[in-house]
Order: C-alpha cells, then sequence, then structure tokens
C-alpha cells in the first residue's frame, strides 16, 4: 500500500489520560479540543509520522474544580502554554503493532515519549475510508514542570508522577487512494 496521508476524526477519537490519586483510586480525564494528522506508510512504517496539537484548557476530568485547578500555574497554565504538541521522531515494528516515539512539548518542555500503537483496521464511513488505532504510553508529569504534590498523613503521595496516557484514533484519509 502506497504512503497515504491522514486527518484524525477528533469527534470519533479521543486523548484521555489517567493518574492515580490518594494510592487507592484513579482520576480518568480528556481534552475535549485537539487535532492531527498522520502518514501511514504500510510498507515502510519507518516513513510514516503523527503530528497532534491538543489545548490544554480543553482538560475535563469530570469534576470542575478540578479542571479549574489544572488550567493554573501548578499544572498546565494554559494562559501561558495553550498547546501540548507531539511529533513523532520515529516509527517501529509491524503494521498491526508498532511503537511511536516522538517529541511531546508540555508546558514549553519537550521530552521524548513512547506510544505502543495497535492497529484496529479498516472503517468506512460518512468521511470515506478511515483506519482505527489505539495507542497507550507513559509519562512522569514532573518531566514537564508539573510538581505540585502533598504528603499523605499514612504515607504516600496524594498524586502519581505517573501519568498514563490512553488514545483511541480514528483517521480518514486526506489523500486519495492510489
Amino acid at each position: 500500500m502506497a504512503p497515504a496521508k491522514w486527518v484524525i476524526d477528533v469527534g470519533r477519537s479521543s486523548v484521555g489520560f489517567t493518574v492515580r490519586h490518594m494510592l487507592v483510586s484513579k482520576v480518568h480525564g480528556r481534552f475535549t479540543a485537539w487535532r492531527g494528522e498522520f502518514t501511514l506508510d504500510e510498507a515502510t512504517l519507518p516513513s510514516s509520522s503523527a503530528l497532534v496539537e491538543v489545548d490544554v484548557a480543553s482538560v475535563d476530568t469530570g469534576d470542575a474544580s478540578r479542571d479549574e485547578y489544572l488550567r493554573t500555574g501548578e499544572a498546565f497554565e494554559p494562559s501561558k502554554f495553550p498547546r501540548m504538541t507531539f511529533r513523532s521522531t520515529s516509527v517501529s515494528g509491524s503494521a498491526k503493532r508498532f511503537e511511536i516515539v516522538g517529541d511531546l512539548t508540555l508546558r514549553g518542555v519537550t521530552k521524548a515519549v513512547a506510544l505502543e500503537v495497535e492497529s484496529k483496521g479498516r472503517v468506512a464511513g460518512t468521511g470515506g475510508e478511515g483506519v482505527r488505532f489505539s495507542a497507550r504510553g507513559q509519562l512522569n508529569r514532573r518531566d514537564f514542570g508539573v510538581n505540585f504534590n502533598q504528603v499523605l498523613d499514612a504515607g504516600g503521595v496524594a498524586v502519581s508522577e505517573k501519568v498514563e496516557l490512553e488514545i483511541e484514533v480514528i483517521g480518514t484519509r486526506a489523500t486519495p487512494a492510489p
């Protein structure tokens, strides 16, 4: 199959995260405003690439006061750093399961982040031909300057440093099929 450019259908896709809170519970969040595109070359996978931009002010954890806190200078600080971006630097593996490593920029800090990606196959819809992927990865929030925490009386900390990334993507073809 020839390389093709795809645009992420954000209405049918998601960028989410999970972080452990108070040692026992998990907080799930997502971003509601974002965009992305990728080039997929199944014959020569390393030629593939991806770019995603997320408006961090669109964070939604289902708790309005927590979301407002995440928009402060102690967390995402969108007034100063409105976007988080991911730009791939390498792709390796097979067309069904592969790893994308890329530069993630958040709060003005850029670090490499690896995503394990699984192809979920082709889809058809009103937007034409599509492809589906699930991606998982993790990062340390402190690497990006999100440092706030509180030591608990019972030991441990209120918010884990490890953040799990959960991404579901449907891409619609931006270039005509050969």
